[in-house]
């Protein structure tokens, strides 16, 4: 039986697809990277997800024109969909880090004037200005292949962008070379910062003349936090949008900054996590970075709301603790999160290192590690700590085979490709000069129970004479079964104690850091 044709993707589930895409490459290359050699491995990246048919993009939106800030804040890039519906899409990336960070590294206590829209009178926050900016003033590379350039496909159109050119440069030129009719339509999106940063600039690209052929200008952003007071908040909603739709997730802290970031500390339903007593401490000195500035959304009272009943979070992390609901936040705020409430593909994430074996050795004396993971493919790259690796094999998308390059101390395994850089992981740490292996805790099982229970506890780096806690009480009955496991009885709660506690690892001097992997819950 022929399946059946699938549904055309909404504008939604397009827009966020290709702000999620804007993530490509976002951070640099652990032992060093040029700016310029980041972008052409962001082009490659980009280029690579628009041509994935299985996006929500299909495989009909190209890239034109890509610019990366000179401290690598943000980034922007220039798409134009080749179906015939005549769509461009300027796409917005801000500073990829964990959601907190990014929210107190934003210049919130500050407000000035913005005019680059053609209004007076209206006030944004001082980061969104400088960002703004940022991207308005970068000059980028152009993307156009050659055979696209050239009109070489039937019924495309000849593109000839400028080198080394604008934001507002690149879109003149494109807009003279994509055809009059149907009237294109200008898609300015960006999820997190990036969706910040695009309700200001599609303001100012409203104000640009573009003729002949002047786009409609849509605006749909998600996961955005505020940009400014309510004066600009009036005058965005105010505009003759083609389309105007700010995305949220019910329970994503980043859009209710700056003006409901509070209403997180009744946080999170069940099953949780509920805000602790740090975290409820924790909001307000965040909240207050706005110096009192009365900080207003767009569309305040209509925002396309997604998972109001909080049927989507990550089940991992749902105990009272801090580490827990910060986890939960970052989730929360995800792209992958935001495509998944709307029925979206998800964008393939980059390489992810989940191990390296053995976790200790001496740099140069052809010490062999396995790197164990996911994403790896031929184009990977591998640094230990800022030290690149010269000698390794990309055995499968699994595994990487290295030679451990020289080095000292204590390192991160990271591999890079064209879609980004493995995070830093626990078990993917390397410990030259013979070791110590790092102590890590990667899991407590079972995760719950009463005083007595008897847990295993998983990881690496465990020895002969290693000390197991609970805050700083021992647990009774520790065997060591090898160096990557421990059996031991949790002692009894007291009653100062929250209900989850960590659960760490000590041998000799060093300790497990703590996190959501190592935490036990009493039930009794």
């Amino acid at each position: 039986m022929p399946k059946a044709p699938q549904s055309a993707p909404t504008p939604a589930q397009v827009t966020m697809t290709l702000s999620a895409i804007a993530a490509t490459a976002a951070t640099p290359r652990p032992s060093g990277e040029s700016l310029q050699e980041q972008l052409q491995r962001a082009k490659l990246g980009i280029t690579a997800q628009l041509n994935n048919a299985g996006l929500a993009t299909g495989s009909s939106w190209e890239l034109m024109w890509l610019a990366l800030s000179p401290d690598n804040a943000n980034l922007a890039y220039i798409a134009w969909n080749s179906d015939g519906s005549n769509q461009i899409a300027v796409a917005v990336r801000g500073t990829i880090d964990n959601p907190i960070d990014m929210m107190e590294d934003l210049d919130v206590g500050t407000v000035v004037p913005f005019t680059a829209g053609g209004s007076t009178d209206i006030a944004i926050s001082a980061g969104a200005m400088a960002a703004f900016t940022q991207i308005i003033t970068a000059r980028g590379i152009t993307a156009v292949a050659p055979e696209q350039a050239q009109g070489g496909e039937t019924g495309r159109p000849e593109i000839v962008l400028p080198s080394d050119a604008t934001l507002v440069q690149a879109l003149s030129s494109l807009l003279t070379s994509v055809p009059s009719s149907p009237q294109p339509t200008l898609y300015v999106t960006g999820h997190s910062l990036g969706g910040c940063i695009a309700t200001t600039l599609a303001t100012y690209l409203q104000a640009q003349t573009f003729q002949p052929n002047k786009p409609r200008l849509a605006l749909v952003t998600f996961a955005a936090p505020t940009a400014g007071l309510k004066s600009f908040a009036d005058y965005v909603d105010s505009r003759p949008w083609s389309l105007n739709e700010r995305w949220v997730n019910a329970y994503d802290l980043v859009p209710r900054a700056w003006s409901e970031l509070l209403t997180a500390k009744s946080w999170y339903p069940a099953p949780g996590p509920t805000a602790n007593d740090e975290v409820k401490v924790l909001l307000p000195v965040i909240d207050g970075l706005r110096k009192g500035n009365a900080y207003v959304q767009p569309s305040a009272g209509n925002p396309k709301t997604v998972n109001a009943n909080y049927s989507k979070y990550d089940s991992g992390l749902v105990n009272q603790t801090t580490s827990d609901f910060l986890g939960q936040v970052a989730f929360q705020h995800a792209n992958s999160t935001y495509l998944t409430l709307l029925g979206a593909p998800v964008v393939p994430a980059g390489p992810v290192v989940t191990s390296v074996s053995p976790t200790y050795g001496w740099g140069g004396k052809s010490v062999t590690v396995t790197i164990k993971g996911s994403g790896f493919t031929k184009d990977s790259v591998v640094d230990f700590g800022p030290i690149p690796c010269s000698v390794f094999k990309v055995d499968s998308a699994t595994q990487i085979t290295a030679t451990a390059p020289d080095g000292h101390g204590i390192v991160d395994v990271r591999v890079t490709t064209m879609l980004g850089t493995s995070s830093a992981v626990p078990l993917g740490r390397f410990a030259y000069d013979g070791g110590p292996a790092p102590v890590v805790v990667s899991a407590v099982s079972p995760r719950s129970g009463i005083v007595g229970t008897q847990v295993t506890i998983s990881g690496s780096g465990f020895a002969a004479g290693a000390a197991v806690r609970i805050k700083d009480v021992a647990l009774s009955a520790v065997t060591v079964v090898s160096p990557t496991q421990i059996t031991a009885k949790v002692p009894p709660r007291r009653l100062e104690w929250p209900k989850t506690m960590d659960i760490t690892v000590t041998v000799g001097v060093a300790t497990s850091p703590t996190g959501p992997a190592d935490e036990f819950t009493y039930t009794g």
